[in-house]
């Protein structure tokens, strides 16, 4: 009686779907599309180590293909700087850009690129990380159904390349010159004819002199666009972007779809790209600035202390401007320049003498 008892009560439980919602959870995949800003081929913004192409393997693999996301660089399925539009309306899931293009729609947004005088790669990373910065990030996207990542940084950049040398300040005045986020605000106070073009666009421009000065990135990427052949006067400091963010867009509501271990796959995806693609551009931009140099007669130099100092000014100003016009803008401001006083502060101390020491 007890062993029929048993059998019994055994079968019911072998047929019982104990392990179904596990089993239904695992077998769910997701099949994504990833605009980007950045035309096919690009180093670091598209292809190699780090990038987003990179990020969508990183994914597929870590997620075992429960997550496939086919990446489009610029002009493949959209234009170039159509991406927030896109996955706003819920025609792709995510896109690969910097928030600094958006500073029309939102101006706080370019916080989460650069900011002139601001952050390095490192600062930038404990702010967005572990100081409020991504909090502040999903508040802004929020209400606009979108959340975001950091996905890559170049880390510090030129100043830029110039076709005629910049001794003073007056010499900015009347420059047309292709300059995105809150440094093209510093510059047009300056005179500057500011414009914004895709990286596909600087050389043609540069050479035929539609403008007269261009920044776009550092060394190996900017040797890649051939501006070296279009301007000579290639300047440093690093003033209007101490770090550049990589921004992974994605729509809140297919982010909110992905189960919570996706969730983390992504998101652990995007640190390993952020750090990777420093890496890989530190590993890089040496090599590329000797050859420049040496090898194509390009004149590298640092913007005098005078001009440099009058460029802080202006920012001061223009920061101050931007962030009492609107309220998001002051609040992301606010938090960020009292995290930049505490980490510079501390920077002083850790590796400003480092650098001081003799090579």
């Amino acid at each position: 009686m007890h062993r029929r008892k048993f059998i019994a009560a055994g079968t019911t439980l072998a047929a019982a779907p104990l392990a179904a919602p596990s089993i239904a959870r695992a077998q769910t995949s997701f099949n994504w599309k990833m605009t980007n800003a950045y035309g096919p081929g690009s180093p670091f913004y598209v292809e190699g180590p780090g990038s987003p192409t990179d990020f969508c393997k990183k994914v597929a693999a870590m997620s075992d293909g429960r997550l496939t996301i086919q990446h489009f660089a610029a002009g493949e399925l959209i234009p170039a700087l159509e991406g927030f539009d896109a996955v706003r309306s819920g025609a792709v899931e995510m896109n690969a850009a910097n928030a600094y293009f958006w500073a029309g729609k939102l101006p706080a947004a370019q916080y989460f690129t650069t900011v002139p005088f601001g952050l390095n790669f490192q600062g930038m990373n404990a702010w967005l990380y572990h100081a409020g910065g991504m909090e502040l990030w999903d508040e802004l996207y929020a209400p606009l159904g979108m959340k975001a990542l950091p996905m890559g940084n170049t880390g510090v950049q030129m100043t830029g390349w110039f076709r005629k040398p910049i001794e003073t300040v007056a010499d900015f005045d009347g420059l047309k010159m292709r300059i995105p986020g809150l440094a093209g605000k510093v510059y047009a106070q300056l005179g500057v004819d500011v414009k914004l073009l895709p990286g596909g666009e600087i050389f043609p421009a540069l050479e035929r002199g539609v403008i007269d000065a261009a920044e776009f990135v550092g060394p190996y990427q900017d040797r890649r666009l051939g501006l070296q052949n279009a301007a000579k006067y290639y300047y440093t400091t690093g003033w209007h972007e101490p770090s550049n963010t990589t921004e992974l867009l994605i729509g809140k509501a297919a982010w909110d779809s992905l189960p919570d271990d996706l969730k983390a796959i992504v998101e652990t995806a995007a640190m390993a790209c952020n750090l990777e693609s420093h890496a890989w551009s530190e590993a890089n931009n040496a090599a590329a600035l000797k050859d420049l140099v040496e090898n194509e007669g390009v004149i590298a130099d640092v913007l005098p202390e005078d001009v440099v100092a009058e460029l802080k000014s202006v920012t001061d100003k223009v920061l101050e401007e931007g962030a009492a016009a609107d309220p998001a803008t002051r609040k992301v401001h606010d938090a960020f320049m009292a995290f930049k006083a505490e980490h510079q502060a501390w920077s002083r101390i850790s590796e400003a003498p480092l650098f001081a020491l003799p090579s």
